[in-house]
């Protein structure tokens, strides 16, 4: 099985944090299932880290790619058609890396594995 990671699903996760969800550790934890993290996930992180949201996170952002790799996570890269959907997404989100995070899952037919509700009004799975 395949799904993405929500920005604080792969932080949580890093942090061993207990409110990352049972199913969602437990689907993050098998070595069969591949795990996507966004680039949209970097870009928020090096955005937050900057901008003192989340200073907590200094250590990943610096080196996301180690981080991401050592958990045997896969790279979800950024394209322009999904650009292009996160864009035209209906409705009141403003956040532009759940946007983008929806689209990417909408495109690949994937679940998101996130804790934010918001998301079931975009016609995509949710794992939590």
């Amino acid at each position: 099985m395949e799904a993405i990671l929500d920005t604080h699903a792969f932080l949580w996760w890093l942090a061993s944090d207990t409110k990352l969800s049972e199913p969602a550790r437990k689907f993050i934890g098998k070595e069969e299932n591949v795990v996507y993290l966004s680039a949209a996930s970097a870009w928020e992180i090096a955005t937050k880290v900057r901008i003192g949201k989340l200073p907590g996170a200094a250590e990943v952002a610096s080196d996301l790619a180690r981080c991401m790799a050592s958990q045997g996570f896969t790279e979800l890269p950024i394209s322009l058609a999904d650009g292009a959907r996160a864009g035209s997404l209906p409705g009141p989100l403003r956040d532009p890396f759940d946007r983008m995070l929806i689209a990417q899952a909408q495109a690949l037919g994937v679940p998101l594995i996130s804790n934010e509700t918001v998301f079931d009004g975009y016609g995509i799975r949710r794992l939590w």
